[in-house]
């Protein structure tokens, strides 16, 4: 249920922990635009290009994160938050209509709705909390707007610059990226104090959780909508039936792995987990960008050879997703299940001769060795024990 603008912004402590149904919502229309990136990944033929698709993706996954922290710290049930995540809604759908980058008004299109949604964010945060007379929350909104400023000059200036413009934002969303991962150091207020990053909740940990299982469905929506615009034939319906595979022991090994670490990251180590998840979540997601655009090239051709850049789709998509989980584990708990890690060397090893072989045969290789991963043996190693407590280091 709604309530007043005048309630409390800031989020209490003992409140609800739960994700509010606008917030699923806000999920749904980003998960779109990832869709969207990993139709463009697959049909991109230069790996320049490819890089500016990724860059977008990045920039988008960041609208998220932000989003989402703001919905941490404050009153996800509050009016002028929920006005920040339909903002961010209608800033998402204008980034991904825009992202094929063919004309101008598509470039000036994705940088105001970037640009707007962290500005309008800002805005509304500093003028609520002012009006409440909460100091402490709006010196750190106001960083936070500060540096989207910064940011938003570069990205509305890569719109004019041609020629320059990819050098030009990818030097923005640098900005906004450091400046997070430095504590949004501002003059005359300095940086956010870590005492604040201490206030993370489960919330935090269930709204990721939440998005990448969603984001997970994109490795089975974009090779279904392919093959439903195909021919029906036995190689693209075993191409369809490992993306369907790969996707299930992704998410094995996000949920029973990667996810029960972040919430129990965020009882016992609630500043670290808050600071380093929107990075390693960001590799996990461009692995599931990365598979989904694989299959969808895998089941409109899953015969012949198999091209470099497809391989690189194939094999690279699964390996980050994992490498991301694995850093993430690492840096909260210093444990890395190094035997289950160890299954992702089959693709690796066969690449040299991977290119002569047909492209569903080389998915099949890469859904065997995530099955490994799942399977192999160690409960020694995992990075939780079964109270979901991280594991102290070692010494």
């Amino acid at each position: 249920m709604t309530t007043g603008g005048t309630a409390a912004l800031v989020r209490r402590p003992d409140g609800s922990t739960r994700a509010t149904l606008l917030e699923l919502l806000f999920d749904v229309v980003f998960v779109a635009a990832l869709a969207q990136t990993s139709k463009l990944l697959a049909d991109q033929q230069s790996w320049a290009r490819s890089a500016g698709v990724l860059l977008m993706l990045t920039a988008i996954w960041w609208t998220w994160s932000v989003t989402t922290t703001t919905t941490e710290f404050y009153d996800p049930q509050q009016r002028p938050i929920q006005a920040i995540l339909m903002v961010a809604m209608v800033g998402s759908v204008g980034m991904a209509a825009s992202l094929p980058m063919l004309t101008m008004a598509q470039a000036l299109t994705f940088a105001f709705a970037y640009v707007g949604t962290h500005v309008i964010r800002g805005i509304v945060l500093v003028s609520a909390l002012y009006r409440q007379r909460h100091p402490a929350a709006m010196a750190r909104a106001t960083r936070f707007l500060f540096w989207f400023l910064v940011s938003g000059v570069l990205w509305i200036a890569g719109v004019t610059a041609d020629r320059q413009r990819w050098w030009i934002w990818t030097i923005a969303i640098a900005i906004d990226v450091l400046a997070a991962a430095a504590r949004y150091p501002t003059p005359w207020l300095g940086r956010v104090p870590l005492g604040q990053y201490d206030r993370t909740t489960a919330h935090l940990g269930e709204r990721y959780q939440q998005f990448v299982i969603l984001a997970l469905g994109d490795i089975i929506l974009v090779p279904t909508l392919e093959l439903s615009r195909s021919e029906f034939d036995r190689s693209r319906i075993i191409a369809l039936l490992c993306a369907f595979a790969i996707m299930l022991l992704l998410w094995q090994i996000y949920v029973f792995r990667a996810g029960q670490l972040l919430e129990a990251a965020a009882a016992s180590v609630p500043g670290r987990s808050t600071r380093i998840a929107p990075y390693t979540h960001l590799v996990l997601l461009v692995g599931v960008a990365l598979s989904a655009a694989s299959f969808d090239l895998v089941v409109d051709r899953p015969t012949g050879t198999t091209p470099v850049r497809w391989l690189m789709l194939i094999v690279g998509g699964p390996l980050l997703f994992v490498l991301g989980r694995a850093l993430f584990a690492y840096l909260l708990s210093a444990r890395v299940p190094w035997r289950r890690v160890a299954s992702q060397l089959l693709p690796l090893l066969v690449l040299p001769w991977a290119g002569g072989w047909p492209p569903v045969l080389v998915t099949a290789i890469v859904a065997v060795a995530l099955a490994g991963h799942v399977a192999a043996p160690g409960a020694g190693d995992r990075e939780t024990t079964r109270g979901l407590s991280p594991r102290k280091r070692a010494g």
